[in-house]
């Protein structure tokens, strides 16, 4: 088990705050993936209102398994919290309005193996059952060409991997029944800024709730004017088959129609680590988190504010919803800022 530990870190850190957080934490584990000689679980953690309609945030993290700093980022607001609970009266309070789950480590055995994909060789977030509407590039966007390529999104007469399974179990289980429900999945890899994406991105089109993710994007702006995120479809960036994020969404509009459920994703920028040291280009986690310690702290700090913000936001009800016209008028703004030069 200590080799184990050796080798995956992040699951040593999570079994540490699971222990940490007895008596506050409900802990299940909704699946197992066996890479020999190991069996690793798949953790989700809940915490908060037992209020079956209490507004749920969730936060995702470790679904590529090269993409360490998404869980590290997790685990790390997961420690603040279960610190802070310790004397924070008014966080207990919060608490008391709203749920909070978490899935630090989506992908354990691909992060055991240092590879992209789960150990079958499939690319989780291009395992989803729908193909994009429009052209996707040639690859990056999903393939079934076999898994020894990246990106694979596995074969098209398989079900989806046991490990996108159960993040969509989880996530439609935690959000049944629930008016409001918010959901952040920490990723990176790609580009020079932090970008905060939101559905669709097998699709150019505008989703339904872009005048509510327009909402909170101002009032982000509002209380931090000096942040650096880029928020932004997906879409803007590039196309994909098979995103879990775009499944979930979409049947959830069709199955609880009323319900405002908002995916979100933190793309962090690792280009700037890259360019700010070249060298890490020869390790293979280089490209895909920042390898000096200082770095490292710095990135564990700097999305603690946004993830405390989601907290806020969804603790506070409908009345970040309120305003004459608000949702009319800010669909417009979403779509002018958006969407101006097509859809």
């Amino acid at each position: 088990m200590n080799k184990l530990y050796d080798l995956l870190p992040e699951l040593a850190q999570l079994e540490r705050l699971i222990k940490a957080g007895q008596g506050r934490l409900d802990v299940r584990t909704v699946a197992q993936v066996h890479v020999a000689p190991y069996c690793l679980p798949l953790f989700v953690l809940g915490l908060g209102s037992d209020d079956p309609c209490a507004p749920l945030v969730g936060f995702f993290g470790g679904v590529h398994g090269l993409e360490r700093v998404g869980t590290q980022v997790v685990l790390t607001f997961l420690h603040n919290i279960l610190n802070r609970l310790q004397w924070d009266r008014m966080l207990e309070q919060q608490l008391q309005h709203v749920r909070l789950v978490f899935m630090p480590l989506v992908n354990p055995g691909g992060m055991l193996q240092r590879r992209r994909a789960n150990p079958a060789g499939v690319d989780l977030m291009r395992n989803a059952p729908l193909d994009a509407t429009e052209d996707v590039p040639y690859l990056l966007g999903g393939h079934r060409i076999g898994n020894w390529l990246p990106w694979y999104r596995g074969a098209v007469s398989e079900a989806m991997q046991p490990e996108a399974q159960a993040l969509c179990q989880v996530v439609e289980e935690e959000i049944a029944g629930r008016r409001q429900a918010i959901m952040l999945d920490c990723h990176s890899g790609f580009g020079m800024r932090d970008r905060i994406w939101f559905p669709l991105a097998g699709s150019r089109l505008p989703i339904d709730s872009v005048g509510e993710i327009y909402t909170l994007k101002t009032l982000f702006d509002q209380a931090y004017p000096h942040h650096r995120y880029v928020f932004e479809p997906q879409s803007h960036q590039y196309l994909t088959h098979g995103d879990l994020w775009d499944h979930l969404y979409l049947r959830t509009r069709n199955q609880q129609p009323g319900q405002l459920f908002l995916p979100l994703t933190l793309e962090m920028g690792s280009w700037t680590w890259v360019r700010k040291n070249p060298r890490q280009l020869l390790s293979r986690l280089g490209a895909f988190n920042p390898l000096a310690p200082h770095r490292q702290q710095r990135v564990m700090r700097t999305h603690l504010a946004f993830m405390e913000f989601l907290t806020r936001l969804a603790c506070s009800g409908d009345r970040w919803l309120e305003g004459e016209h608000r949702s009319l008028k800010h669909r417009r703004d979403a779509m002018d800022l958006w969407y101006r030069n097509g859809t």
